[in-house]
């Protein structure tokens, strides 16, 4: 259970840096700070994937509440206008927030005490409010204030004729069309409903204004809901783009709550485990849920609240999200999933909204592919999906980068994988503005070197399950030839490390970057010994942090210390010097290969200084990045995939654990 007092509670500038997160296995979800006030044009109170799960629109934006007596009215929302405005403050009458299963709170006026959970339900469209009058000395009224946006998750919307006015009200359903399309129902049994259609301007989200991107929202509101509430007494509001006539709120909420804990079925005690085994669940979705596959493909939503699903965060993720927590059918379904949309011998980078053609722009998703099939067949043993089903795709998947696909990703004639072409960035560091590609990579990259020497190597461990031995042996013929290549070009003797690439021009690169722990950390290592040793010294020496491991050195000349501003800023720093959180994952592995259970310690180390992130920000879940520099700030994505996954993997791969921690002190490793 994560709590806030009320000392953080009642102070705006404090509780706004914290937010929760629902989600519903489409791609939408429910969100905002701890005290309701939006920061981000990504807040809502239902967001829905529309076209699950990518294409998305914040429909109901907020449920502002009232608590009215005979002689007072105490306003529970938050908001903020210009000119730092808090209207109303409502954060004053809160007494507690905390996250277990749900997030929940307990608002404190007058004699009143009134406890509010919101749960979003797996598989709709569908968020419920639950409120239990804790104290209460005589009846009051509940007034409840919808302000709708009715706009896709990117935009914001302003005032004008394109908000549909008119609403249904019958049998305690509410009915709005706001864009003149998307159904809205507010489910709100006894309620009085008064239609007053308006306006509300100038929402300021001051977390887009530092992205430097607009920040200025009107929202609608067409009337107030009352409900008259007790002591003892309850009210289930359910929001949700389908209408909820049949259905009852606390029913639907006790069955979600219960979904959720078998998931931490069989999970151990520890409780930073069980908080990401519940934040793991946020980011497995179903793709195009239609009659012709049965909503029968998984996908994984790289981030919250602005990606969609990428080839290469999916697989990064994949078995620290399915394998670590038992959910083999899903890894299955992800896995089978993709294998549709290899094209040329490549997976897709990215699918788009909207039903555009996915991009196949990267070199390093479809490796990790191997990786992730790899990981199944160790998990599941499932020999007989893997050998008949997925053989043959990687197969194919080795012949096109043998002989070349796109972006001229080739082996060379060293064995080597070469990938790049002018203008295009294929690796996950990836940030380019205009013409400027701010990492360049061209030429061998060295954790593409590691990935593909891993695919080559797991296609001889299935080619030799399969008892097709032949091929096996020229396969494995072809993985030696890429670890002479790379011991040959790789090897920096002067910094005792690895090159970052060998680039177009055949000339090594020697910055000093985390992609080298691929050659030690992955199945198949290219690195052992003594030279992998200096390796983990060195990136402890001068990247690591307790958030995770920068992408530069503080001393290198091209080291960014903060990540923020408008987007040239923030991509020009994106990947140096920025803290990558994911990369623990592969941290953790280099050190346990090269200090064997000796590393254990240190392991526990690294878990036990990343324990504190789970109580801040997006609380529960793990920031995408993080400022270069101290206090490392957590930045970007409130909740990603791969930072989630490649934690809880680690944690369950070598039986890790985490002490609470009271407060920010980072062990030494």
């Amino acid at each position: 259970m994560i709590q806030k007092s009320r000392a953080v509670l009642q102070n705006f500038a404090d509780a706004t840096q914290y937010e929760w997160l629902e989600t519903n296995g489409l791609g939408g979800w429910s969100g905002s700070t701890i005290i309701g006030a939006h920061t981000r044009r990504y807040h809502g109170l239902l967001t829905a994937a529309t076209i699950p799960p990518a294409t998305r629109m914040v429909l109901l934006s907020k449920l502002d509440e009232t608590i009215v007596t005979d002689t007072e009215r105490h306003e529970l929302g938050v908001n903020l206008y210009p000119g730092n405005t808090i209207h109303p403050a409502g954060h004053h009458y809160l007494k507690s927030f905390q996250k277990n299963i749900f997030p929940e709170w307990i608002y404190e006026a007058d004699d009143i005490q009134l406890r509010k959970t919101i749960g979003m339900i797996h598989g709709e469209n569908t968020v419920v409010v639950w409120y239990e009058v804790l104290e209460a000395d005589r009846p009051f009224r509940l007034e409840l204030m919808p302000l709708m946006a009715g706009r896709g998750y990117h935009n914001l919307q302003q005032a004008g004729p394109q908000m549909h006015w008119d609403a249904e009200f019958s049998n305690g359903i509410f009915h709005n069309k706001p864009d003149g399309i998307q159904d809205v129902y507010i489910s709100m049994p006894w309620a009085e409903y008064r239609h007053s259609p308006r306006w509300f301007h100038q929402f300021q989200y001051p977390a887009e204004q530092y992205r430097g991107l607009e920040y200025s929202e009107d929202l609608f509101n067409h009337g107030v809901f009352t409900i008259t509430l007790q002591k003892g007494e309850t009210a289930g509001i359910i929001i949700s783009t389908t209408d909820p006539k049949a259905k009852n709120a606390s029913i639907l909420l006790q069955e979600e709550k219960r979904r959720r804990e078998r998931l931490l079925t069989d999970q151990p005690a520890d409780d930073m485990v069980r908080q990401l085994v519940l934040a793991a669940d946020q980011f497995i979705v179903r793709r195009n849920t239609d009659q012709q596959n049965n909503g029968d493909r998984a996908t994984v939503i790289a981030g919250y609240h602005w990606f969609t699903d990428w080839g290469r965060d999916t697989m990064i993720s994949l078995p620290g999200l399915t394998l670590s927590t038992g959910r083999f059918a899903d890894a299955k379904k992800i896995i089978k999933a993709f294998a549709a949309s290899v094209s040329e011998g490549m997976l897709p980078n990215r699918f788009q909204d909207n039903g555009e053609p996915p991009e196949y722009n990267n070199v390093d998703g479809t490796l990790w592919y191997f990786i992730a099939v790899y990981k199944y067949l160790l998990a599941t043993g499932d020999k007989e999906f893997v050998l008949k089903e997925m053989l043959p795709v990687l197969l194919d998947i080795i012949e096109w980068h043998l002989k070349g696909t796109r972006y001229h990703i080739h082996a060379d004639t060293d064995g080597l994988l070469y990938a790049g072409e002018k203008g295009q960035q294929l690796t996950w560091m990836d940030a380019r503005i205009g013409n400027w590609v701010v990492t360049p990579r061209m030429g061998k990259p060295v954790e593409i070197q590691a990935l593909w020497y891993n695919a080559l190597m797991i296609c001889v461990h299935f080619l030799q399950l399969n008892k097709q031995k032949k091929q096996a042996a020229e396969m494995e013929r072809k993985a030696a030839n890429v670890k002479a290549g790379f011991a040959e070009l790789f090897w920096n003797e002067t910094a005792k490390c690895l090159y970052d690439v060998i680039d177009e021009k055949n000339v090594p690169v020697d910055e000093i970057r985390p992609n080298q722990l691929l050659a030690i950390s992955l199945p198949f290592s290219l690195l052992e010994g003594k030279k992998a040793a200096a390796v983990v010294k060195l990136i402890t020496d001068t990247l690591y942090t307790p958030a995770g491991l920068r992408t530069l050195p503080v001393s290198d000349t091209h080291y960014v210390p903060q990540y923020g501003g408008d987007q040239w800023h923030r991509d020009a720093a994106y990947h140096e010097g920025t803290v990558w959180s994911w990369l623990l994952g592969p941290y953790v592995d280099a050190i346990m290969k090269v200090y064997g259970e000796k590393g254990k310690l240190k392991a526990n180390k690294i878990i036990k200084n990343i324990r504190y992130h789970l109580e801040e920000a997006c609380v529960g879940t793990v920031s995408e990045i993080f400022d270069g520099d101290a206090p490392h700030h957590p930045r970007g994505c409130v909740a990603q995939a791969w930072g989630v996954a490649e934690i809880l993997r680690v944690m369950k791969d070598y039986a890790l654990t985490a002490t609470p921690a009271k407060r920010r002190k980072m062990e030494a490793v």
